[in-house]
């Protein structure tokens, strides 16, 4: 059982990360456009369409798996149970990789290359920011368990 004081310590809700850095690409691209003819193609758009129902799968079963468990998605506060099971079979991180799928659902939607261009960018800040913290809580508060968990499944797919 997680320290009820411990918390990852992420005061900035990640999906706020992907809504900036979106924007900001949607910023650049007014100032120092990119031509985004591919974008216009029908098979780019399916790929969009086809990512955010990807990103649905993903965001559902998560969240329910975490509503079930009555697990906080506020990483200020710490964790009531380690998810292991479900979609946390295939990711660590599903809520960020559906996040992810969205991000990159819609770049190919309204078509813009800065997405593209800053989507690393956005990685490592989810990666710097707020992964490392959460994992280096988890192993804090579940130890052992987490740590098998960790080698047994990837951080992102």
């Amino acid at each position: 059982m997680a320290n009820k004081k411990d918390s990852p310590g992420v005061y900035i809700p990640p999906p706020l990360f992907y809504v900036l850095v979106f924007l900001a690409a949607v910023f650049i691209q007014k100032y120092i456009p990119i031509d985004t003819s591919v974008f216009h193609l029908p098979v780019t758009k399916i790929a969009g369409i086809l990512l955010l129902v990807t990103s649905l799968a993903f965001l559902i079963t998560s969240f329910r798996k975490f509503f079930q468990s009555k697990n906080t998605l506020i990483l200020i506060k710490p964790a009531t149970s380690l998810q292991t099971s479900g979609i946390f079979n295939i990711s660590r991180n599903p809520m960020y990789v559906g996040l992810v799928f969205i991000f990159l659902g819609l770049t190919c939607l309204i078509g813009n290359w800065w997405n593209i261009i800053l989507f690393p960018i956005l990685l490592l800040i989810m990666q710097q920011y707020v992964i490392k913290k959460e994992e280096q809580y988890l192993e804090r508060a579940f130890g052992q368990k987490y740590i098998d968990y960790k080698k047994n499944v990837r951080r992102w797919l």
